[in-house]
């Protein structure tokens, strides 16, 4: 009798894992997009980008550094064993583009605030990877 409970228990779990890996990959795909489209924009010397961190007044280093670290994070949330590890580097790069929105240049921050809360879920979720990643 144990044997019938535990065999759709295991199976439900099976199923609510295969659930939430596609619901990630949903959320995944596209911030990776809108990221790696915005540290491509960077990167590549787009006049606004080079007007923004202008007024940043760190110099245009920070322009290629801040897009380097987009393009990387956009590209480590598409490899499955480096998605959880991308979406906290990309958790970082966040947190600085709401201060960036909020303190210096201005502007509305909500889509640098939905694009935290969407990173953070992902790293949540993709802990046991990163923590394997990491050899724990």
């Amino acid at each position: 009798m144990e044997s019938t409970v535990a065999g759709p228990r295991v199976t439900d779990e099976a199923g609510a894992g295969k659930v939430r890996n596609v619901v990630l990959w949903v959320l995944q795909i596209p911030a990776a997009a809108m990221i790696g489209m915005a540290g491509a924009m960077k990167l590549s010397g787009q006049p606004q980008m080079v007007a923004m961190f202008g007024t940043l007044g760190l110099g245009q280093w920070f322009r290629y550094v801040t897009g380097g670290l987009e393009v990387l994070g956009a590209v480590m949330l598409l490899v499955p064993r480096l998605a959880g590890a991308g979406a906290l580097l990309l958790c970082c790069v966040m947190v600085g583009a709401i201060a960036t929105h909020l303190f210096v240049i201005g502007g509305n921050p909500a889509i640098p605030i939905v694009l935290l809360l969407v990173l953070a879920v992902i790293a949540w979720f993709r802990r046991d990877r990163t923590l394997r990643l990491l050899g724990r």
